[in-house]
């Protein structure tokens, strides 16, 4: 498989990674052989996949909007992926120009198209860190140079954690960041959920296509994102669906269970 120049060498082409499965999914062409042929395996085990990662990127916009029209100014998104149309800054700065933003993820594609789209931008950045490592991303200089923890920060960790396994301890991981956070930070949270859908056939089907990449794929239910909320005050309508999150019109909730993916939004409070 040729390398194309903007994949950098030190990353294997021939594994899928999920980053840029999810890019495939959303119509993205920063994605090689290899994550096609993972995705349109998902695509055949699970045909909503495409409208999963759709619906969640429309929670991710609706999300940021209304953060940013409830007057917050500063953005760390963990798990930011391959960038596409209607990422945090372009909506928070829309609303007001001096927002900070700043992009995580592991996926070293992610963060070089992310520093190609940010170039010029002062008030954005993009740091190569793990999630599952929340005081290397706390204590990273980028952040800390943008993002100032005395004042409301709303942290956004949308469609990654069904990739961190509970051995991984999630809730301390969310426990790490929330001690850094100002009163009035929020938390923004999703991930694919089974809760209430018989699909046991999909849900193995995708847990197989996924041990072919760099992440295998955890399922939570209502219950269990929930608790992962502590200390925040859940704004309403708390952890439902993506569609049914605030949604721009009322007939986009309508079978909001086909987008498997459920999230919310806390508020810390103090």
């Amino acid at each position: 498989m040729q390398r194309p120049d903007w994949a950098p060498e030190t990353i294997d082409i021939e594994r899928p990674s999920v980053a840029r499965m999810y890019d495939y999914y959303l119509g993205g062409s920063h994605n090689f052989a290899a994550d096609r042929a993972a995705a349109r395996a998902m695509v055949e085990a699970v045909p909503e996949a495409p409208l999963m990662a759709q619906a969640n990127r429309a929670f991710l916009r609706r999300a940021v909007h209304y953060l940013a029209e409830a007057g917050v100014r500063q953005f760390l998104d963990i798990g930011s992926g391959i960038p596409t149309v209607g990422n945090v800054h372009e909506i928070a700065q829309r609303i007001d120009p001096e927002s900070r933003v700043v992009y995580v993820d592991v996926d070293p594609v992610a963060v070089a198209h992310s520093q190609e789209i940010l170039a010029g931008n002062e008030r954005a950045a993009v740091v190569r860190e793990d999630l599952r490592d929340p005081e290397a991303i706390l204590g990273h200089p980028d952040v800390n140079r943008l993002l100032d923890f005395s004042q409301p920060v709303a942290v956004m960790i949308v469609a990654v954690l069904h990739f961190v396994p509970d051995a991984d301890r999630p809730e301390e991981i969310l426990r790490t960041l929330r001690a850094a956070l100002a009163p009035g930070s929020h938390l923004v949270l999703s991930q694919a959920s089974d809760d209430g859908r018989d699909c046991t056939g999909e849900r193995a089907e995708a847990e197989r296509v996924y041990r072919r990449t760099d992440s295998q794929l955890f399922i939570r239910g209502r219950a269990e994102l929930t608790a992962l909320f502590d200390g925040f005050e859940l704004v309403d309508p708390g952890v439902v669906w993506v569609p049914q999150w605030r949604p721009d019109a009322p007939d986009q909730a309508e079978n909001a269970e086909r987008a498997v993916f459920m999230g919310g939004v806390g508020r810390l409070g103090g």
